[in-house]
């Protein structure tokens, strides 16, 4: 699928945006309609301005560092909008803000494009002068039917020799928008590792590999990489979570080994794991490949349509936007691209946003929010990015004191391109954060991750999600006894099955995870949809379960193979915290005396007034289950959906769950809703 189309719900039967009343955005009231600059200060940037300008709508700036200048100079009681005219505003170096270019309550200062244009702030170059190959060696390693349209351009001309590393946050190729594949067999998915050189070195559980990065494969294919100078290999090379780029350093064509250079992979290799080739100018035979030969600079491109029809452009610049220290910013309307790094870095601010603006083509994420209150992310599409979404980190967790961002009606996918694990659309961490009414599909690994205390999670949609990956979760958290309070509320979670459907989790509270409330969440079709992996003091109440194979998950591991990390990593973690302080045990009373009760058991787990229909209705451990409270779940029996899900999960009234105090789920405000900012989203 194109990643700039949106999917067609299959989900909920109206897709109903939430009105007005739950738009969280306060500084975002400036509509198109209303854009005149006759009652604020107002300052207009165009790449074809100067900064010799005025900076008025008919002298622009031509650079965002002028508007900045002029805004800070300005008169601070009024509000300040930075008006950003259509084209491309290339940037060699982030752009910077500081505290000296804050707004104030009621009066922001706002950069935002012009009503109905498109403004792209890019990180980098667009490629021009491509020829022919017509290097005869050159020529030989390729296949046969890319010899002819296999184009080249040597990036040194065009002032690049800064090329970064081959597995990841280096350059990269764009074109029309999209990123293009460094070329790689197979072209598609991976092949198996069939033998190890040195086999049982590695025993976890009975799980049995080698310590030792000499791996086999079935086939001839890499006897055509003889002339290569700098193979990779990217694989899942023990765990279905835990992949890796590894550079070659043989390979033994008759034998058919491949050795990586060392370090080798942590976990260690394993029969059956799978992996592709990477970065090999001789597998440049599909269009939208392409290879960098880092030694004489020459791109290789085989384009995917004909080349002086496309816009062909290569990542240079690492971080686009630099926001520290800053107080009441906007930044609204932009499309911000094509970065090794991450777009957009806040660091310490407060009440600034980020909001109805485009984040695609990166080679990190696209936000990432560290300390300050009150910021937020809101209305955005992002995609193609090398790692995940948005990072949310703020909050103080010794004192409990919440951070207050908030990521907020954003549509995310095709994210982890490159880091393809542990890297979420939304990563929360901290106190008192909230990630509300998104659309999160199409990646690798999981959706939503979570750490520390207090967070909400609520009206999201999450689908397809876990692609490449096992063992894992859309929504995740594991291993602390402390971090407690987070809620995870009518969240829409369906179609999550894992890699080549062999499982995974839904709400992943991993490795004795403590404390979360998961509520009020419909989740269809998704394997083990509500895990507790052995925490305590969790709620699964008021749940809607269909066609989940188990609906519910809960295990002792503590009490067994995992006991280890009651006295190591648990106990650790939980004596950073001031767990027996007053302001701790009133919070969570349960927590002061856990050393003396029984640390290693799944004490306190409700399970209460769920709705399982089809599949399965719970995987749960013997040794588990006298620690659960189970009351009031409707199972195994037919709970009178109003039509057949996923058409509709609303309940008939005369539904048996109505009589065991289940209460309605709020079906029309989970997922997107229509606001100014999204409204006003430049074309794509």
């Amino acid at each position: 699928m194109d990643q700039r189309e949106k999917p067609v719900r299959i989900s909920l039967p109206c897709v109903i945006r939430a009105s007005k009343a739950f738009i969280v955005i306060v500084l975002l009231v400036i509509s198109a309609a209303n854009c005149g600059y006759c009652e604020e200060m107002a300052f207009f940037v165009s790449p074809q301005g100067s900064d010799a300008h005025s900076g008025t709508k008919t002298q622009p700036f031509k650079t965002l560092e002028a508007a900045r200048d002029a805004v800070r100079k300005s008169d601070h009681e009024q509000k300040a909008t930075v008006w950003l005219r259509a084209g491309v505003h290339e940037r060699r170096s982030p752009f910077n803000l500081t505290a000296e270019e804050s707004g104030s309550p009621g009066k922001p200062v706002i950069y935002r494009a012009w009503p109905g244009e498109e403004v792209r702030i890019v990180g980098g170059k667009l490629v021009n002068g491509w020829k022919p190959v017509t290097d005869e060696t050159v020529l030989r390693r390729l296949v046969p039917e890319a010899r002819g349209s296999v184009l080249q351009v040597g990036l040194k001309t065009l002032g690049l020799e800064d090329y970064g590393q081959v597995k990841g946050g280096g350059i990269e190729l764009f074109f029309d928008d999209k990123p293009m594949t460094l070329a790689r067999w197979p072209n598609e998915g991976f092949v198996k590792i069939v033998g190890l050189v040195e086999p049982d070195t590695v025993n976890v559980r009975g799980t049995k590999g080698s310590k030792t990065g000499k791996f086999m494969y079935e086939g001839d294919r890499p006897k055509r990489w003889t002339h290569e100078n700098d193979v990779w290999v990217h694989g899942y090379w023990f765990w279905d979570w835990s992949d890796e780029r590894q550079k070659v350093d043989s390979i033994d064509t008759e034998k058919r080994i491949i050795s990586v250079v060392p370090p080798f992979h942590g976990y260690g290799y394993r029969i059956g794991q799978w992996f592709y080739g990477m970065n090999i100018l001789a597998e440049l035979d599909a269009p939208g490949e392409w290879y960098l030969d880092r030694e004489t600079g020459i791109l290789y491109f085989w384009p995917p349509t004909p080349i002086e029809k496309g816009r062909a452009v290569v990542s240079v610049s690492d971080t686009l936007m630099n926001l520290t220290d800053v107080s009441h910013v906007v930044i609204q309307g932009v499309i911000f691209e094509v970065a090794r790094g991450t777009a957009i870095v806040l660091k310490g601010c407060t009440q600034t946003q980020i909001a109805g603006c485009v984040l695609r083509n990166l080679g990190s994420v696209a936000v990432r929010i560290e300390g300050g209150s009150k910021n937020g992310v809101v209305a955005c599409d992002i995609y193609g990015t090398g790692s995940g979404g948005i990072v949310l980190r703020g909050g103080e967790r010794s004192s409990l004191t919440p951070g207050g961002h908030f990521a907020d009606n954003n549509h995310i996918h095709h994210y982890g391109r490159w880091n393809r694990m542990y890297t979420p659309a939304i990563a929360i961490n901290g106190v008192g954060n909230r990630a509300a009414h998104n659309l999160i599909h199409d990646a690798p690994h999981m959706a939503i991750s979570f750490g520390g205390n207090d967070h909400l999670i609520e009206f999201n949609e999450i689908h397809n999600v876990c692609l490449e990956s096992n063992d894992a979760g859309a929504i995740y958290a594991g291993r602390d006894w402390t971090m407690r309070g987070t809620v995870i509320r009518h969240n829409y979670l369906h179609d999550i099955t894992g890699f080549r459907g062999r499982g995974c989790v839904g709400v992943y509270l991993d490795d004795m995870f403590c404390g979360t409330k998961i509520y009020g969440n419909v989740f269809y079709r998704v394997t083990r949809a509500a895990f507790i992996g052995g925490g305590r003091d969790c709620i699964v109440e008021n749940n809607i379960f269909v066609d989940c194979q188990p609906s519910l998950h809960i295990d002792a591991r503590a009490m067994s193979w995992a006991g280890y990390h009651v006295n190591t990593t648990m106990t650790q973690r939980l004596k950073a915290m001031p767990y027996t302080s007053e302001l701790w045990k009133r919070r969570y009373p349960k927590l002061a005396n856990i050393l003396k009760d029984e640390p290693a058991a799944p004490k306190g787990n409700i399970v209460a007034r769920n709705i399982s229909y089809g599949g399965r209705w719970d995987e749960v451990n013997n040794d588990a289950r006298p620690y659960i409270a189970f009351s009031d779940n409707c199972v195994d029996q037919n709970p009178l959906f109003e039509g057949t899900p996923p058409r509709t999960f609303h309940l008939r009234d005369d539904s048996p769950a109505y009589r065991i105090g289940f209460k309605p789920i709020p079906f029309e405000k989970i997922g997107l809703y229509e606001d100014e900012s999204r409204t006003e989203l430049p074309s794509k």
